[in-house]
């Protein structure tokens, strides 16, 4: 049984540095998208991506688990990130197009074309919006996660994350 992110801090804040490594695994690839689909700049994201985890090794010595340890990470990387947007502005983020997976020309043009709609329509969201989705799809975070993580309160996290999906699914269904 794997233990839980929060013991694993626990445990790298008093010394195992093991302990970081499987925090790192774990989160690395979900907090990388959750940055890069936030900005257009891929170096900027993978600095951002960096500085957070430098911020996470700087607090380990005051963490305290008050939250769970996503919500804890994925907070100090939006922050990250407004102070960014602050500095430079808002810009949208390009995702590649990846092949699809069948052997069927018109079906892979048909998910390309899905996939390129949804994007468009991800991209296109308000700020926020993208954001309670981002957090919610690549963190798993809960709306109580999502609103500690920005700052905000359940019923403004909600209806974000709740205008998000209804846009996307329209965009999806088209």
């Amino acid at each position: 049984m794997e233990a839980p992110d929060e013991q694993l801090m626990l445990a790298y804040r008093d010394g195992d540095a093991g302990a970081f490594e499987t925090l790192y695994a774990r989160h690395r690839g979900a907090l990388y998208r959750f940055v890069l689909r936030s900005l257009k700049d891929r170096p900027i994201a993978e600095e951002l991506f960096q500085e957070a985890w430098i911020r996470v090794i700087e607090a380990r010595e005051r963490y305290a688990p008050s939250a769970r340890f996503t919500t804890w990470l994925y907070t100090i990387a939006h922050n990250l990130l407004v102070d960014h947007w602050r500095r430079k502005g808002l810009v949208l983020v390009e995702l590649n197009d990846e092949h699809a997976s069948s052997d069927n020309p018109a079906r892979q043009v048909e998910a390309r074309e899905s996939v390129a709609r949804f994007l468009q329509v991800l991209e296109a969201l308000p700020p926020a919006q993208r954001e309670a989705f981002l957090l919610h799809e690549e963190a798993g975070m809960t709306v109580a996660e999502i609103a500690a993580a920005t700052g905000t309160n359940e019923e403004a996290a909600k209806s974000r994350l709740r205008y998000a999906i209804a846009k996307l699914k329209a965009a999806v269904d088209e």
